[in-house]
């Protein structure tokens, strides 16, 4: 079966594993141990992101952040849009749709907070899965993360279906 919760304690050690995965696919060397107990953590408890966990049967198989972006968040990108900052799902879980019922959940829970509008700064090699859920380019480009914005105005269009 499969679910989607909210991070918790009892999960902080799964989230880990799968960040740490995360971050060494996209070539990072960071210590991912140091970035969630020293930022994530602490962002997740103010409230100015929230973390996703699916889940299949025993095994965590990825996570989505995301937030809504407001002058008091550090990363404030576009004012009042729902942003989807992070979306991993680990290799042997890929292909299954998994991605796509972690961006939809996250989608609603904007939309639930407000958001009508969603957009996220995709790496290239992430694009076509944004755009295949509806986001489309737009003229805007991030300088500090080097890459374009996509948008999607209608957070009620579930992606592939």
């Amino acid at each position: 079966m499969i679910q989607v919760t909210p991070l918790r304690d009892e999960t902080k050690g799964a989230f880990e594993k799968l960040f740490a995965k995360y971050y060494a696919e996209l070539g990072c060397d960071d210590d991912t141990k140091h970035l969630v107990d020293e930022y994530i953590i602490p962002d997740l408890l103010s409230g100015l992101i929230c973390i996703d966990l699916l889940k299949d049967g025993d095994v965590f198989s990825g996570f989505v952040v995301y937030q809504i972006d407001d002058i008091v968040n550090e990363w404030n990108f576009k004012e009042g849009f729902g942003d989807v900052r992070e979306i991993y799902v680990a290799p042997s879980s890929r292909g299954k749709g998994y991605g796509k019922f972690l961006l939809y959940t996250a989608e609603m829970k904007l939309k639930e907070a407000g958001a009508e509008k969603a957009y996220c700064l995709p790496f290239e090699d992430a694009a076509g899965f944004f755009e295949a859920c509806g986001y489309k380019i737009t003229e805007e480009y991030c300088e500090e993360l080097d890459c374009p914005v996509y948008e999607k105005a209608d957070l009620d269009n579930r992606c592939g279906g």
